[in-house]
């Protein structure tokens, strides 16, 4: 009954890791994450606009106080500069999908338009299939695939999510050089 109700509280949390571009940093983060028991639903890894700090987008579904021990452990790691836990209503988040659908004479029409619908793209086309590219949030990226799935998806990759918060102010500007450095 304990399970039940930690599972019924547990929501999407997204987190904003910013560290230094240096081997092993990813694998530490990903190891934290396992050794609490906490699957991540997404990660994402990408150069900022400072080449020495790399941004990565996690989202996992955790319980509030879980959560807050983790970022807790991720701050005490080497080479972790700044944790930031996004709020859903002031990010810009988005996910890019590429979906290779059946599509033949007879159901090419309706793919298509479900692709315009979704503001997607067609980026290959075979006779017997079509490769679409969507970005979007993760409801719209989901809608999508859940329409393409009477059609048959042949093979599919996603990219997790990432994301921003609005406004002028990065995440990196309280990052100076010295904590980069002097770690």
């Amino acid at each position: 009954m304990a399970s039940s109700t930690s599972q019924s509280n547990a929501k999407r949390h997204t987190l904003s890791v910013l560290v230094e571009n240096r081997p092993g940093v990813l694998a530490r983060i990903a190891g934290l994450f396992a050794r609490r028991s906490f699957n991540i639903d997404s990660l994402t890894v990408s150069p900022t606009e400072r080449p020495e700090i790399s941004r990565l987008t996690v989202t996992a579904h955790v319980e509030q106080e879980p959560l807050e021990q983790i970022i807790k452990q991720l701050n005490k790691l080497l080479h972790v500069l700044k944790i930031v836990e996004l709020d859903p209503d002031t990010t810009v988040e988005r996910e890019l999908v590429l979906i290779k659908v059946a599509a033949d004479v007879q159901n090419r029409s309706d793919v298509l338009e479900l692709v315009r619908m979704f503001r997607a793209h067609v980026i290959d086309v075979n006779t017997e299939s079509l490769t679409i590219e969507a970005t979007g949030s993760q409801g719209k990226i989901d809608a999508l695939m859940d329409l393409l799935q009477h059609y048959g998806v042949i093979e599919l990759v996603r990219s997790g999510a990432v994301a921003v918060t609005r406004g002028p102010k990065a995440l990196s500007d309280k990052v100076v050089g010295s904590e980069i450095t002097g770690r």
